[in-house]
């Protein structure tokens, strides 16, 4: 079953922001759409089954305009996706909030986790608590 849930997000520069996760974090970009001159005004991106929605701040109408910083959780297979996923951001750039450590989420067990913020502020946390208890 694919995924139900799309966190949306909007950046001020969507094309850089796709470019960062499909680097950085391993998201293929399955839909990516330009207006007139070429700027990304809706992109889809994917990561073992789960799909995020990028948007543009310049495109402001919508019920989405004005939206722009947030969060998001992608859970990992593995020790070594989340240590590759680190390595990767921070070589593309990116700030590393929380490098690779131990975790406890309050609604699970161990864990490894990470922390990146992308070009424009939004934090991606990376683990390997796959959700459910």
């Amino acid at each position: 079953m694919s995924s139900t849930v799309w966190p949306v997000l909007h950046y001020d520069d969507p094309g850089a922001a796709v470019r960062f996760l499909v680097e950085a974090a391993g998201f293929a970009a399955s839909v990516v759409v330009h207006d007139e001159v070429g700027d990304v005004v809706h992109a889809e991106l994917t990561r073992d089954g789960g799909t995020v929605l990028l948007g543009g701040t310049k495109h402001d109408d919508g019920v989405h305009a004005g939206l722009h910083a947030g969060a998001v959780y992608v859970a990992c297979r593995s020790d070594a996706d989340v240590d590759a996923v680190h390595r990767r951001a921070a070589d593309a750039g990116g700030t590393v909030v929380q490098a690779p450590h131990p975790a406890s989420f309050a609604a699970g067990g161990p864990t490894r986790a990470c922390t990146v913020a992308d070009p424009e502020g939004n934090l991606w946390t990376f683990a390997t608590y796959p959700g459910g208890g």
